[in-house]
């Protein structure tokens, strides 16, 4: 096997002038150019771009975004201060994506710091959600639960009477319960999920656009997926995932996240031509999906290099940007 030629880090295919360009723009922002009416509707085209697994082009449009959005935010009121913690968990998010933890670290940290004065418990819950998994993938995973813990106790106490704050807090139950499975809390991640899985029947079935937390009943399913595989139970994430079908969500980043957390579950079982069928599927609906994020990447790399007669592996290595003999 060989590389094809890319520029890399940390074994991702973002080409390292655009994570310059967030270095540069978290040590001091440029000028802001645009008005502050252009930073919400340029904040959905930035999660336009994150949904589609177009990653690139996200971390290009994120300097402009972040400095734009921070001078909105002269008037000191609570609403820019909440936007601009968007912007700054949106960066956090592409960038744990791809395996830049210390830049996510950074970004959302900065995105907890504005949803704390912006008072809104939606954004600082949205904010926290990416600390705590910054910090899980850091192998901090102690700290992470008690920052997902007290999100969650924060959103719990709106009294859940909004569609946004009932999301929220099915969003949370879903992030406490996986990263309690990543620390090997198996009770508390089972007990959390059928939790989330009894709170996801008051969710509609197709979120709405541009909700802060965009989860459903089916969102909440792979997140049992998750939670199982997790806990090293590959077989109880298959049964579970059995009734999942890509048009069940909406974009094209989550559908593929269903074929990788099947991929994972079946790799884990030593399944390696349903791991590949899998995997073709996540590269075929987005390909950075599979490209892009290290835990994925390194999954298609192993099958790729020890299992040579599985069908679909040209596809698979070219996927990745390989070239298999």
């Amino acid at each position: 096997m060989r590389r094809r030629s890319l520029l890399a880090a940390a074994g991702t295919a973002a080409p390292l002038q655009l994570l310059a360009g967030i270095d540069e723009a978290l040590a001091a922002p440029p000028e802001p150019h645009s008005p502050p009416t252009s930073v919400a509707p340029r904040l959905a085209r930035a999660h336009a771009l994150f949904d589609a697994g177009r990653h690139a082009q996200l971390l290009d449009a994120l300097p402009a975004l972040l400095a734009d959005a921070r001078a909105a935010t002269a008037a000191r009121t609570d609403a820019p201060y909440a936007t601009l913690s968007s912007c700054y968990a949106l960066a956090s998010r592409v960038l744990t994506k791809i395996g830049q933890y210390e830049r996510s670290r950074i970004t959302a940290d900065r995105a907890l710091t504005y949803a704390d004065l912006s008072g809104d418990p939606i954004a600082t819950a949205a904010a926290s959600r990416e600390l705590s998994i910054v910090l899980r993938h850091q192998g901090r995973p102690d700290a992470a639960q008690r920052l997902v813990d007290s999100a969650l106790a924060t959103v719990e106490r709106t009294g859940l009477h909004t569609p946004a704050q009932s999301m929220a807090y099915a969003q949370m139950l879903c992030t406490t319960s996986y990263t309690a499975a990543r620390a090997g809390h198996r009770d508390q991640a089972l007990a959390l999920i059928a939790e989330a899985s009894r709170a996801a029947r008051r969710l509609p079935h197709t979120p709405p656009a541009g909700a802060a937390f965009s989860i459903s009943p089916a969102a909440v399913t792979l997140y049992e997926v998750g939670v199982h595989w997790a806990l090293g139970d590959a077989g109880a994430a298959l049964h579970v995932g059995r009734e999942l079908r890509p048009g069940q969500f909406p974009t094209a980043e989550r559908k593929a996240r269903m074929h990788t957390d099947l991929a994972r579950a079946w790799w884990q079982w030593g399944k390696p031509q349903q791991t590949a069928d899998a995997l073709l599927e996540a590269l075929r609906t987005s390909p950075a999906e599979v490209r892009d994020r290290p835990a994925i990447r390194c999954v298609a790399l192993d099958l790729v290099n020890r299992h040579p007669h599985t069908a679909g592996r040209r596809e698979l290595a070219a996927g990745i940007g390989l070239h298999a003999r």
